[in-house]
């Protein structure tokens, strides 16, 4: 009975290492792809947020002048020159760009494995509630990983593209610094969108409830708020757009929670 039972946790354990292979293979074709158009994938997703014809900036200065505000919306004009300052520099930059974009593009194949090798524990009826957690759960992360890039990471490159402490100082980046900033923002913009998935996984596993989400929504935001503050440059407005729909999303997962808990009394 034993030697079963340690045959079948070796089972599980086997199992979860060739999923967590084919996810590693998933992001690794993905980020060979991004390093093999390294060039376009630099000048048209990176480079181009820092000149004042970007999607956002156009959108902030149209909504400027109907709003009656004249300019005060439009972004500035960077003056970009950036320099990589190692030997190794662009090399390990490209390898963090594509292996970070790899994770992005490859995260609905990844979740995949990870809630198949999930699934088998569930009961029936958590099957059930569970249906579309893979098609919700990806949809979130890239609803996620727009607004962090084409929101948060415009509004980083405007401000500490042009912040100065003296006319002294000239900025000169790295490449690194530059799109590191717009990666993180970007990559983890995406992983906050996914709190209502885990408050679920939270709540199925008898972590958390509605009624303790709700005793703590106050501590809630300040964290959210603390988060918003940590990714954003250092102002209200930027953070408050952020901190907002992060909100909202924490309020969506008490009603995720109480429909879980809902389920499991009728059990």
């Amino acid at each position: 009975m034993t030697e079963s039972k340690e045959m079948s946790f070796l089972g599980h354990l086997e199992e979860l290492r060739w999923r967590l292979f084919r996810s590693a293979i998933a992001v690794l074709l993905f980020a060979l792809a991004l390093f093999i158009f390294t060039e376009p994938v630099i000048e048209y997703v990176y480079i181009s947020m820092s000149r004042t014809d970007f999607y956002t900036y156009k959108f902030f200065c149209v909504l400027s002048e109907k709003l009656g505000m004249e300019d005060a919306l439009c972004a500035s004009s960077i003056n970009l020159q950036l320099q990589s300052t190692q030997m190794m520099g662009q090399f390990t930059t490209n390898m963090y760009f594509a292996l970070i974009g790899g994770v992005v593009l490859a995260f609905p194949f990844v979740f995949y494995q990870l809630w198949s090798f999930i699934k088998p524990a569930l009961k029936q009826n958590e099957l059930s509630v569970s249906r579309g957690i893979i098609f919700w759960g990806s949809l979130l992360f890239f609803v996620g990983v727009l607004f962090g890039y084409f929101l948060i990471s415009p509004l980083c490159v405007q401000f500490f593209g042009n912040y100065s402490m003296s006319d002294a100082i000239k900025n000169d980046f790295t490449i690194n610094s530059y799109i590191s900033v717009i990666t993180t923002t970007t990559f983890f913009s995406g992983l906050f969108f996914e709190l209502p998935i885990l408050i679920y996984i939270l709540t199925k596993l008898g972590i958390v409830s509605p009624e303790m989400l709700k005793k703590i929504r106050k501590h809630a935001i300040v964290v959210i708020l603390l988060l918003s503050a940590i990714i954003t440059p250092p102002d209200v407005v930027s953070q408050i757009i952020v901190a907002i729909p992060i909100m909202g999303l924490y309020e969506i997962g008490i009603l995720v929670s109480k429909r879980t808990i809902k389920n499991k009394r009728y059990e």
